[in-house]
């Protein structure tokens, strides 16, 4: 693949951060697009003669997606390389654990998987076109190269809905979530392609649950990071994710509330390396108080899949109040 410039072989895709409320129309250079926030992997595809799959994290996936490479093998020009996002539905809805599955599976099982639940792609940018970098070209003028090459495509290619419509981007936020759609991405229509830059923003919806606080990354003393978990089927309480970063006035509203546990506690001092959590880490045992979080809508099995918010403690409630909602 010689024939792009090297450093789009494989490319390093443009980042979007997160902000509380959609952008106005006029927030963004050159105005504001509006899309769809796909609950999926984020994938770039290189075609020249053959098809080349790669992730956010510059790891080939080619073999992880042989639908996908099939039919951009037979639906993509040389010289394209596109970005967006491979998804799967099921039962009208996102299913991110159908992905994850592709990823684990060994070849004759994967194949069955792709038969039982096959991929779709959603584009949202184009980075070469006929071996030309596009990356410095506006995102509308990106926006109708891609609309061109889509043009004649079938599934599982297709190309993401984009608005400049406000008031159509809200509804989309409003409505999308029951099909699994994570929220909103929006940039700005004269804005060049700049991988790594957060020049896009992202806004996802959140909820607010409560949760059991049962161990800490760092100390009593002074904790990092809150580990949280929730009662299962079965009354056991499970670890189902970690907090961001506590800030200083987190950690100061904590302080005489985390404490050693008073006696057996349910979890390991370790915790285990997961599909969730790549590292096993080591935990300290706390005596388990129940708080409030803010979480994006994205979990897998129960288990959320990025870092929570905390955002206030619940001292009206105890460990046993949240298993009763349970039972």
């Amino acid at each position: 693949m010689s024939s792009f410039p090297a450093d789009l072989v494989p490319p390093t895709v443009a980042l979007a951060k997160a902000v509380p409320a959609i952008p106005e129309s006029n927030g963004l250079p050159g105005g504001a697009v509006y899309e769809p926030k796909w609950d999926g992997f984020r994938l770039t595809i290189i075609k020249d003669g053959d098809v080349h799959l790669w992730s956010r994290q510059k790891r080939e996936l080619t073999d992880a997606f042989p639908d996908l490479a099939r039919a951009a093998h037979d639906q993509l020009p040389d010289g394209v390389i596109v970005d967006g996002e491979a998804i799967v539905w099921s039962e009208g809805r996102l299913d991110f654990g159908a992905l994850q599955q592709r990823l684990v599976l060994r070849h004759e099982r994967r194949e069955r998987e792709v038969s039982a639940r096959p991929a779709a792609y959603a584009a949202f940018d184009v980075l070469a076109v006929d071996y030309r970098d596009a990356r410095e070209l506006g995102f509308a003028d990106r926006r109708s190269l891609l609309e061109e090459l889509a043009g004649g495509w079938q599934e599982p290619l297709t190309l993401s809905p984009a608005t400049r419509d406000e008031d159509e981007a809200a509804e989309w936020f409003a409505t999308l979530p029951e099909q699994g759609i994570e929220g909103l991405v929006v940039k700005g229509a004269a804005q060049p392609y700049r991988g790594n830059r957060r020049d896009w923003v992202k806004v996802k919806h959140r909820d607010t649950v409560d949760v059991i606080v049962g161990a800490v990354n760092g100390t009593i003393a002074h904790p990092r990071e809150l580990i949280i978990g929730l009662p299962d089927d079965d009354g056991a309480l499970r670890i189902v994710g970690h907090s961001t970063a506590l800030s200083s006035a987190a950690a100061g509203e904590l302080k005489g509330v985390i404490a050693k546990p008073a006696g057996s506690h349910p979890w390991p001092k370790t915790r285990e390396a997961n599909r969730w959590r790549h590292e096993s880490s080591e935990l300290t045992l706390v005596e388990p108080f129940v708080i409030e979080i803010s979480a994006d809508t994205a979990r897998d099995d129960g288990v959320f899949r990025h870092p929570v918010r905390f955002v206030r403690l619940r001292p009206e409630m105890t460990p046993a109040d949240l298993g009763r909602r349970r039972a």
